[in-house]
């Protein structure tokens, strides 16, 4: 039996995530590893929702409301789900060890997205049922769960943590097919920080288990922001994605608008009047054959530019995303490396029309190993509409015209290693990265424009012209230049005499090394 009690301290967090992570691979055998965060997932969720009903339950009783304690309005305005009794965890702790409690834990999903519309089509549906797990493995998996104090300080997002723990352990595990990949939490911090998403509208046309909302929401509240000036927009392709996302959210009080169903966002828009003031995205990488060869030819989407490829729909989802924009929006969204300098299929035509239209506000070559599932180099796209600095918004931040600009910063050489394989970005690395962007738009808190310069082999402000110059290649690395190495004021002659010396004197060690290693064999009888 495992057993342990999560207090909200560091430590014990980890060791509880160690001891879930390994409840979970109990299951191992009996159901897919893809099917783990799903079964997990839904279970921390339902404990959450469980607790914060207990919670405003207690709360009615002790304030003199327990009449009310059964009516779904005493809940949902203080955002609280409402749970009929055989939806609470505990009637799932109680019936734990029942053979039938799959479906017991069915029918307790089932019924609390009937209760609460804002929850239609977020929680899995006769899912445990369909599994066929033991009770046994699944009464040892409800018993950790139930050692999660969800409550404990609601400051820490204890749960919000867990569930981004497990999403990324989960990507690690398993990847994904057809180009999806888990965003890392540094990367979506880095876009974040870059774009400021104070207020206005927030979309996400490929939102995954909904990471850019949540760090949205936390960028807002670390700068003292308020949540309800910003509205969240997305949509997700696969439903068991988006059932996450949906419960990811509302883990966090955090309201949205996904689309009525999971839907392929090129095909069936969920979202098709949206002009967005922001979009935060990592779409799927060199998407093979999302349309056919007759299809979406002359969508509006791509008006005033070559219809993007069957064969790769990278500049389908640029296209896609610069339609969203409204006409002060930015976009920072992720896509690999060849995004920017490829030709294949017309794709360098779209390049250089987005270019030569003055979308293109900043790019970003990130650091390898940043990404749990695949070693692809990636890159980050920065686009605005408003590179005039005309629009109210632009001018309330007190940014400069940066017509016919384009800023470059190579951040391949920032980053730590977290372990053996991977990379992240610290807060550090951010801010840094974070600071240019904002000092060379000219905003006041990072100094103004003043404040920028270029550094040779990090960062370097582009013209339209020297971009045409390069054949309308967007590489970072084409315009930054080497670093410049610092003269140590030492003659090119002294130091070749110490460099040299120094061999002559490493080469004699190893001729005194190589004597002993022969003697030492010819004394165990290995001599030649």
């Amino acid at each position: 039996m495992i057993n342990v009690r999560l207090v909200g301290q560091n430590a014990n967090e980890e060791s509880f995530k160690e001891a879930l992570w390994y409840a979970a691979n109990k299951l191992r055998g009996s159901v897919e590893s893809s099917e783990y965060k799903h079964i997990v997932l839904s279970l921390i969720f339902l404990k959450f929702i469980s607790d914060t009903f207990e919670k405003q339950k207690q709360k009615l009783i002790d304030t003199g409301y327990e009449k009310h304690i059964d009516l779904v309005q005493a809940y949902t305005k203080d955002n609280v789900f409402y749970l009929p009794v055989d939806s609470r965890w505990s009637f799932i702790q109680q019936n734990a060890k029942q053979e039938d409690i799959a479906l017991k834990i069915d029918t307790a999903l089932s019924t609390i997205e009937k209760t609460n519309k804002s929850l239609k089509g977020a929680l899995p549906d006769n899912y445990f049922s369909r599994l066929g797990l033991t009770a046994s493995k699944l009464a040892a998996l409800i018993d950790v769960v139930n050692n999660i104090d969800t409550l404990e300080n609601p400051e820490e997002d204890t749960v919000g943590r867990v569930y981004e723990y497990f999403l990324g352990k989960f990507a690690a595990t398993e990847g994904k097919g057809g180009g999806e990949f888990y965003t890392p939490k540094s990367v979506v911090n880095l876009i974040a920080e870059m774009l400021e998403p104070y207020q206005g509208k927030i979309y996400d046309p490929c939102c995954g288990s909904g990471g850019m909302f949540v760090q949205s929401i936390k960028f807002i509240k670390s700068h003292h922001g308020n949540t309800k000036d910003v509205s969240i927009y997305g949509q997700e392709y696969t439903s068991t994605t988006y059932k996450l996302a949906k419960m990811n959210l509302a883990i966090r009080g955090i309201s949205s608008n996904l689309g009525d169903v999971a839907a392929d966002t090129f095909f069936k828009d969920q979202h098709e009047t949206l002009k967005a003031d922001f979009i935060m995205a990592n779409p799927p990488f060199n998407q093979k054959d999302w349309r056919a060869s007759d299809e979406l030819v002359d969508d509006p989407r791509w008006a005033g530019y070559p219809t993007p490829p069957t064969g790769n729909a990278n500049y389908a989802w640029i296209l896609h995303m610069i339609s969203k924009l409204s006409e002060h929006g930015t976009a920072g969204f992720v896509l690999a490396n060849g995004s920017m300098s490829t030709t294949t299929s017309g794709e360098g035509e779209i390049r250089q029309q987005i270019i030569e239209n003055d979308l293109v506000d900043c790019m970003i070559a990130l650091p390898g190993q940043l990404f749990y599932t695949t070693q692809i180099p990636v890159c980050l796209w920065f686009i605005s509409k408003d590179k005039q600095a005309k629009s109210a918004n632009s001018q309330a931040r007190g940014l400069r015209n940066r017509q016919g600009e384009t800023l470059f910063i190579d951040a391949r050489n920032i980053g730590s290693m977290v372990d053996r394989t991977h990379k992240e970005l610290t807060n550090e690395d951010i801010e840094a990265i974070a600071k240019t962007y904002h000092a060379w738009r000219g905003e006041a808190d990072a100094g103004g424009y003043e404040a920028y310069a270029d550094e040779a082999g990090y960062c370097k402000s582009a013209t339209l012209d020297e971009i045409k110059a390069n054949d309308y290649v967007l590489t970072p690395g084409r315009y930054v230049g080497a670093a410049e190495i610092e003269d140590d004021g030492i003659p090119f002659e002294t130091k070749m005499l110490e460099l040299s010396q120094m061999l002559y004197a490493q080469m004699q060690e190893s001729e005194k090394l190589d004597a002993v290693i022969r003697n030492n064999l010819e004394v165990l009888g290995y001599g030649e």
